[in-house]
């Protein structure tokens, strides 16, 4: 079989609860033969007998000039994602705390570039005093609107179409306005009977993340959203998710141009900027470290190095 060490070393973090196994495999190449195999990676992120997180995100090299790393994303089943906005912020405290040779931070805020499936994102870093992270803001790039940008759906033939707007963060979104509902909870029943059918409908061919929002006051410029991620489920956060519901507000005419604006997600709230003519979408928020910790292969890897 492969040789793999006996234990393998990993950061817990979380973007307001959607946590992340964070693993760095510049300093542990063996994290790549076990991130390759999709069996291995659903084992690790399952909550009862794994180490349980929404997914794994691997820390690369640099691919583009100026960026310090790359990150890739692993969906708790198995599958690959473009992007992942709580990820991204994870991944920049994770640099932080941990810095490789050569770099360094500066007060008040330090730019950081990221290579992720989306393209070299900037992670702005404010630093309130020396070794203090605070917020992470990061310039999610220009949003596009794929054509069409509507569609209507029957996922339940209970059900009329159900109308939703299309935006891509880098990854794929649904986006469903439900005026209809009056409480925060509506939105989770709604994300849990819609949001699988939406996901794998035929219309969606490599499937799509789903967000159910509730415009919550348009004086207060807030929105409610719940997202079913695409690989996931419902999530306690979703950093594309909440900029691809803030787009579609603003396409929409609910919400502001040029305004920092709350979106409040089931783990807390993210504040996400859209620029006047869509030119770019800025996205701020926390990220936290919860744990280090080894990974004792031997209880993944059966004898042919197989993941049980």
């Amino acid at each position: 079989m492969p040789y793999l060490p006996r234990r393998l070393p990993f950061v817990k973090m979380n973007g307001l609860g959607n946590d992340f196994i964070v693993v760095d495999v510049r300093s542990e190449p063996s994290w790549e033969m076990l991130l390759a195999d999709p069996a291995a990676v659903r084992r690790l992120c399952e909550r009862h007998r794994g180490i349980g997180a929404d997914g794994i995100l691997a820390i690369l090299p640099a691919e583009t000039f100026g960026a310090v790393a790359t990150m890739r994303v692993h969906n708790a089943d198995g599958s690959r994602a473009e992007m992942c906005g709580n990820g991204l912020r994870c991944v920049a405290r994770f640099l932080f705390e941990q810095p490789s040779p050569g770099l360094s931070f500066s007060l008040p805020e330090s730019e950081l570039v990221i290579d992720t499936g989306a393209g070299p994102l900037c992670c702005v870093l404010a630093l309130p005093e020396p070794g203090v992270l605070g917020s992470i803001e990061i310039d999610m790039g220009r949003p596009r609107v794929p054509v069409p940008s509507q569609v209507a759906l029957v996922v339940d033939p209970e059900m009329a179409a159900i109308e939703l707007a299309l935006v891509s963060m880098g990854n794929p979104h649904a986006v469903r306005f439900c005026d209809e509902v009056d409480s925060y909870e509506s939105l989770f029943e709604l994300a849990r009977r819609l949001g699988p059918q939406i996901e794998q409908h035929p219309f969606f061919a490599h499937k799509t993340n789903v967000e159910f929002v509730r415009v919550r006051d348009t004086s207060a410029s807030g929105l409610e959203v719940v997202v079913w991620e695409r690989g996931c489920g419902i999530t306690q956060a979703c950093g594309t998710g909440a900029c691809a519901a803030m787009v579609a507000a603003c396409r929409r005419g609910v919400m502001p141009f040029g305004r920092r604006c709350e979106v409040r997600l089931p783990g807390g709230a993210l504040d996400v900027t859209v620029a006047p003519d869509f030119l770019a979408v800025r996205m701020r928020g926390p990220a936290e470290t919860v744990f280090f910790g080894e990974y004792e292969t031997s209880s993944i890897m059966a004898p042919d190095g197989a993941a049980k």
